[in-house]
């Protein structure tokens, strides 16, 4: 990792909470890929893409780890849960020092279109 990029890395107390929950590397059968890229590499790159919003393409410029591999760990792993493991692993982490008062967490949404909603559908006024 540059320099430049150090400071978006994960730090070796959250590595090591994140390492046990990646799942075993998928290994081509006739062998014939280049070495994997480094799992926690791949992990900074999508945590960089996390806290920065950035584009997929923009890691290349990061040298951090490439965009397709980032994005092809990023599948896996969230296909593994591992992502979903983590939140909840700092959901728990978090109640232990502070508290989370469940009693009082709703979940709102709509994952619908409004029927009527927009202009498209509006009465028209004289």
């Amino acid at each position: 990792m540059s320099k430049s990029t150090e400071k978006w890395g994960i730090p070796d107390e959250l590595w090591a909470k994140i390492q046990p929950l990646l799942p075993p590397p998928k290994f081509h059968p006739l062998g014939c890929h280049r070495p994997r890229v480094d799992d926690r590499a791949a992990m900074d790159a999508i945590f960089f893409r996390l806290r920065t919003g950035c584009q997929w393409n923009a890691l290349n410029a990061t040298g951090i780890c490439t965009s397709s591999s980032a994005h092809r760990r990023f599948q896996e792993w969230s296909e593994a849960g591992v992502f979903s493991h983590l939140w909840e692993m700092g959901l728990e982490e978090y109640d232990e020092l502070k508290g989370i008062k469940w009693d009082w967490q709703s979940l709102d949404g709509a994952m619908i279109k409004a029927p009527l909603g927009g202009k498209k559908n509006r009465a028209k006024s004289n």
